[in-house]
């Protein structure tokens, strides 16, 4: 059987992760394009949302997401 892709909000799950010296905040998880939505997070405020490919995320963000 194919197995459908799906897109996952991950806003509950609470997944930090650092890169470049700046603070992410995952939003959403797009399966079927292997990027995630992420909200830059400043100390001050928060700065917008962007969309990174997967295979650009750290290791330990990868695991904590398994896309299979």
């Amino acid at each position: 059987m194919i197995k459908k892709k799906f897109n996952e909000d991950l806003r509950g799950k609470d997944i930090e992760f650092e890169m470049l010296n700046q603070k992410y905040k995952a939003i959403r998880f797009y399966q079927a394009k292997m990027t995630l939505d992420v909200m830059l997070v400043d100390d001050i405020e928060k700065q917008g949302i962007i969309n990174i490919p997967f295979a650009h995320l750290p290791k330990a963000t990868k695991k904590i997401l398994k896309p299979n």
